[in-house]
């Protein structure tokens, strides 16, 4: 007969309802009925040590935790910084947020122990200064020319910039192959710690919102605001829309369409939509994003903009169907996406590399390495070789 395992019971119901896991969906997924989940839970029978340890890697909780006298004291929840009648954040986002907390806070004590000197620029800035300031500040500590990009992949350039100036960048749009991120619970979040701040965009949308999303978490970071964020809006009418995501809108958008940059252009580019997505896919952004900040700049009336937005979108739709039925072709092509490079833009490159060079020198134990970077010690050689390509 299978061991038992004599678990705290409020513990087990903690577990579950912390990952926004309704008790249908975890019975399901540990293969017994609501009513054996409630026993277990309510105390009155026991699960095997086999069960509860798949209960444990279900909530993604450590199996250990299962066996104390008390509830423990969680990861404070991140601000939410969407507006007020967003949808509730489920089991994805919950569980994202949770691993990015637990590396950075990991991450950040190991720095602060070790003597780092804190990064200027978290929180050098407050949502009172000027968003062309903050923008120009960006620019010039990242060392980036949004009008020149080394890089063919503008979001490749600012993510190893970032990184190269102690941001640790994660980019993902799953927690594994059965569990996605869904974009309208939360397209970014930052963490402005002054040792180990980190930023997540989701990168389940398409390159101009995942740029724009990118660079708005970067500028949470200059005001020191760690929070959540969901759809970039540009047209801020909605007075539900949060002061701090206000700000860091605007800073994107001086960063990606300068003012100097759209005044320059000639005004008979906003006479044709395959013209404005022509100049929008130039400067990373989005139709949308160009055709409100030309407004803003007074370069279009009000009855322009709308009809131009009114097109944009027909063309969107379409720009939609196109990226559908590429990625469809992708998917039936062999082989995919490389899973270890999947996992290191999801770990961060940066953090990635600390770790496992903390691994070499005998500083992380192996056992927290794996933790960590989500990949068994014998697979460590496979995520490596991706951090050289």
């Amino acid at each position: 007969m299978a061991e038992k395992a004599y678990i705290t019971p409020k513990i087990l119901t903690w577990a579950r309802e912390s990952a926004r896991m309704p008790l249908d969906v975890a019975a399901s997924k540990i293969g017994k009925s609501i009513e054996i989940l409630e026993e277990w839970e309510s105390g009155v029978s026991q699960p095997t040590i086999k069960q509860a340890e798949k209960l444990a890697k279900i909530y993604k909780r450590p199996f250990a935790l299962f066996f104390l006298p008390e509830i423990p004291k969680d990861f404070h929840p991140l601000q939410d910084f969407r507006k007020s009648d967003s949808i509730q954040l489920t089991t994805g986002s919950i569980f994202i947020i949770r691993e990015i907390q637990q590396k950075q806070a990991w991450l950040s004590d190991v720095l602060e122990e070790n003597g780092e000197e804190r990064l200027p620029f978290i929180g050098k800035y407050t949502i009172n200064n000027s968003p062309e300031e903050v923008a120009k500040d960006i620019l010039s500590t990242l060392n980036i020319n949004p009008n020149n990009y080394a890089e063919t992949n503008p979001i490749k350039e600012w993510v190893n910039k970032a990184e190269l100036n102690g941001i640790y960048v994660s980019r993902t749009s799953f927690i594994h192959s059965r569990l996605t991120l869904d974009k309208n619970e939360v397209q970014g979040f930052a963490i402005a710690d002054p040792y180990a701040p980190f930023v997540f965009v989701n990168s389940k949308d398409w390159a101009a919102p995942q740029l724009f999303t990118l660079i708005h978490e970067i500028a949470h970071l200059w005001i020191a605001e760690t929070g959540i964020s969901n759809e970039i809006e540009f047209e801020q009418t909605n007075s539900k829309t949060h002061p701090v995501e206000i700000f860091s809108n605007e800073v994107a958008a001086n960063i990606l369409m300068p003012k100097e940059v759209i005044l320059s252009l000639d005004p008979s580019t906003f006479d044709n939509s395959k013209e404005i997505f022509s100049i929008a896919k130039t400067l990373g952004v989005s139709s949308f994003a160009l055709l409100y900040r030309a407004f803003n700049l007074s370069i279009i009336n009000v009855n322009k903009y709308k009809s131009l937005k009114n097109q944009a979108t027909i063309d969107f739709k379409a720009f939609l169907k196109r990226e559908e039925l590429k990625k469809e072709k992708q998917k039936k092509q062999k082989g995919g996406p490389n899973p270890y490079l999947l996992r290191l833009n999801k770990n961060s490159r940066l953090f990635t590399q600390f770790v496992l060079d903390g691994f070499k020198s005998g500083f992380v134990e192996p056992t927290q390495a794996s933790f960590l970077l989500n990949t068994p010690i014998n697979k460590f050689n496979k995520l490596e070789s991706q951090l050289y390509k």
